[in-house]
């Protein structure tokens, strides 16, 4: 009896205080239509595949036969993960959602029309949190500069804000995609920051005046590349287009929050201004990853990681460490070519995580350095590597631990 008691209170206690993180992302795809999938599909499918988004918002998409490709041949590629929300055809290029199946049920989407585009409204229930609606508000404003444009963006953003003013005042939304904003003095990012029932938050540090900005040069999602092809614009990375903005319940710790600092560019390592993602060299992401990106579209994609379950009123410690080592297994895998690999780090020390192939033989050091406490993610690219079963294997002092990779080409 005292046993089963204990698993009972043990099975209680997970319930009420166990937490999960989601990935977040935005991406606009540059006029997607599926119609030069061979082209661009194969990069889409490297930049998925190495961000691993829980939830991904596009901009872009022209048709629900575009939608279902991208969900085809790029979000289930390697595997029947994801599905996609429910598609709207709207005036000029569109939005879409896709979501992780084991993690999400999809609602609704609702059609928030403006003058110019649409802007809709994605929800969504966490599997394990049913109680906690998560709204996203999906938008991609006009485009252009000069004073007529910035009114335009600003009047789509009324019809944004008219809608969240009217939600109650606990409501967790979000909204994300490609905002076509070129700085904080502009109309349209003053009504979405300016304070009262429906505003958002910015998750990054305040960035005043114009944000084609060396000095903002790590926040810039727009362009990937200095040269024209396939459409959409050039000039390298110089302009902080792609956002994700969220509700003060979320800011304040609510029970779905943002864990700080996880706002990312992804692929965007901070050197690259007015310069192409993929230049040489790139020192956040492989350089098979880069010239994804650089290729895929001419905006690379935002991303930021939110905690679910977080119990009301009891501040969550993000700054606490593991209190042991753990070598998880890699995701997803099997895998073509990068893969995932998380490690939890209890206390500094040097780390080292070595791959060996079938026969024992050492394929590939991917660390051998002192290393932060802490959780991290290391991405590996297999591609100079032959399909096979390989093996990961993680040592700090007298800690050893290994797991099994599938590589599939």
């Amino acid at each position: 009896m005292r046993i089963y008691f204990s698993i009972i209170l043990l099975l209680f206690t997970y319930s009420v205080l166990s937490q999960e993180n989601v990935k977040v992302m935005t991406y606009n795809i540059l006029e997607y239509s599926g119609s030069d999938s061979a082209v661009r599909n194969p990069h889409f499918r490297k930049v998925i595949l190495n961000s691993s988004p829980d939830i991904l918002i596009i901009e872009e998409i022209h048709s629900q036969q575009a939608l279902n490709g991208f969900l085809a041949n790029v979000m289930n590629a390697y595997g029947n993960f994801y599905s996609a929300g429910t598609f709207i055809n709207g005036p000029d290029t569109d939005n879409g959602i896709f979501f992780r199946t084991s993690k999400f049920i999809f609602i609704s989407n609702t059609r928030i029309t403006t003058a110019f585009r649409d802007i809709n409204e994605f929800k969504l229930i966490h599997i394990n949190y049913p109680g906690d609606t998560l709204r996203i508000f999906a938008v991609h404003l006009y485009p252009g500069s000069g004073s007529v444009n910035e009114n335009r963006r600003a009047a789509e953003v009324d019809s944004l804000r008219k809608f969240t003013s009217s939600l109650p005042s606990n409501s967790l939304y979000i909204t994300a995609g490609d905002f076509n904003i070129t700085g904080a003095n502009e109309p349209a990012y003053i009504k979405l920051m300016q304070t009262g029932n429906g505003n958002f938050i910015d998750l990054l540090p305040p960035m005043p005046g114009i944000w084609d900005n060396p000095a903002y040069a790590s926040y810039h999602t727009m362009s990937s590349r200095v040269r024209s092809f396939g459409g959409g614009s050039t000039g390298g990375l110089r302009n902080r287009f792609d956002m994700i903005l969220v509700s003060p319940s979320i800011s304040n710790n609510g029970r779905i929050t943002y864990v700080p600092n996880t706002i990312t560019a992804f692929g965007n390592d901070g050197n690259h201004y007015q310069d192409s993602i993929n230049q040489r060299p790139n020192t956040i992401v492989p350089d098979s990853i880069a010239d994804a990106i650089h290729y895929s579209s001419d905006h690379i994609p935002q991303f930021a990681i939110f905690k679910f379950g977080n119990p009301v009123g009891i501040q969550a410690h993000h700054n606490s460490y593991p209190h042991n080592f753990l070598l998880k297994q890699n995701y997803p895998n099997p895998f073509n070519p990068v893969t995932a690999i998380n490690i939890s780090i209890p206390k500094a020390g040097n780390i080292v995580l070595k791959v060996y192939n079938s026969k024992g033989d050492e394929a590939a050091t991917i660390l051998d350095k002192f290393v932060l406490a802490g959780d991290h993610t290391i991405h590996f690219d297999a591609a100079e590597f032959s399909s096979g079963v390989y093996f990961c294997t993680l040592r700090s002092g007298d800690f050893t631990a290994t797991r099994k990779m599938i590589l599939v080409k």
